[in-house]
């Protein structure tokens, strides 16, 4: 959970350093944008939060934590695939 905030206070220079250079034949994609990175910081944010939702041993935290993780990440999946499409080719 810490390196999520860790990311998110580095989030202009993660952006411009990192997640905007191509991957090889790769074109930089939905981390790149804000609302992406943003997006992938809380995927972050959410695994630390699973992680601690087992140590307490509640299993309504574990569900809920499960359920934003899922969340999240077909928000990422969609981001991903509009931002694909919108790909000049």
């Amino acid at each position: 959970m810490i390196s999520s905030y860790a990311l998110i206070l580095g989030r202009d220079f993660v952006i411009r350093r990192v997640t905007s250079q191509p991957l090889g034949s790769l074109p930089p994609g939905y981390a790149a944008t804000r609302r992406g990175y943003l997006a992938y910081t809380f995927l972050v944010f959410d695994l630390g939060l699973i992680l601690l939702a087992i140590n307490f041993e509640n299993p309504w935290l574990i569900l809920g934590a499960i359920g934003l993780f899922v969340i999240a990440s077909i928000t990422v999946i969609v981001g991903e695939v509009v931002t694909y499409r919108n790909l000049k080719r």
